[in-house]
């Protein structure tokens, strides 16, 4: 019961509160239908090894035993929250911070500039990102940032290439931001571009990161204030 709390406070408080009773974005697990129809894992352990990549959460690699720990504490806390319903306690619960600060900070900049360095700079378009958001905030834009712009390349006329981040298209214009923070825009049919999709990135991290992979970036994308 202790290891299955331990773990599911270091992997899963981060969205579903440190009593799997739900946190601000992650549901109360305490009255999943997924838990409620679990026999011996056989629900849970298939989520938490594939994961939902469409709604923000990562697989995750864990052994039989670790599954069955963590059965056991979401079962014991489905089980308490049901006898405090009774009783007419209970309600959705907070993130606790400090389960996401557990992570090694230099280990995490060693996978952000082997991964994320590719389409991301710290010095760049992630400076101070640390300051613009905070605890759950920052760890959902780092797996699932649902406000990432697209990438664009367009080729002129004249054959020059220039890149930067979608900031307009219809079916006259197509608009960018390049690398400098400089705007630019074309008629679309004076141009050839490609729009590459935000998020195709981050989904597929999904099925690489490991347990202390997602943690270590948490750590390192805190020390960007």
């Amino acid at each position: 019961m202790q290891k299955g709390a331990a773990m599911f406070r270091q992997d899963c408080s981060f969205c579903h509160g440190r009593d799997a009773g739900g946190g601000e974005s992650g549901p109360d697990l305490t009255r999943s239908k997924v838990v409620a129809q679990d026999v011996n894992g056989d629900k849970i352990g298939a989520v938490v090894r594939s994961g939902r990549p469409d709604k923000g959460m990562p697989p995750f690699e864990k052994s039989d035993q670790d599954i069955a720990a963590l059965v056991a504490f979401i079962h014991t806390q489905q089980a308490l929250a049901l006898s405090d319903r009774r009783k007419g306690a209970g309600g959705r619960k907070g993130v606790d911070v400090s389960d996401l600060q557990t992570g090694n900070v230099d280990a995490g900049k060693r996978y952000f500039e082997g991964e994320c360095a590719k389409c991301h700079s710290a010095t760049g378009d992630l400076a101070g990102i640390a300051s613009r958001y905070k605890g759950l905030e920052l760890e959902e834009t780092m797996l699932f940032p649902k406000k990432a712009r697209p990438k664009v390349t367009v080729t002129t006329g004249s054959g020059e290439t220039i890149s930067g981040k979608l900031a307009y298209e219809d079916e006259f214009v197509i608009g960018m931001t390049d690398e400098s923070g400089v705007y630019h825009s074309w008629r679309v049919h004076d141009v050839k571009y490609k729009v590459d999709p935000a998020l195709d990135a981050h989904v597929e991290l999904f099925s690489k990161y490991s347990d202390d992979d997602v943690h270590n970036l948490m750590a390192y994308l805190q020390t960007l204030k």
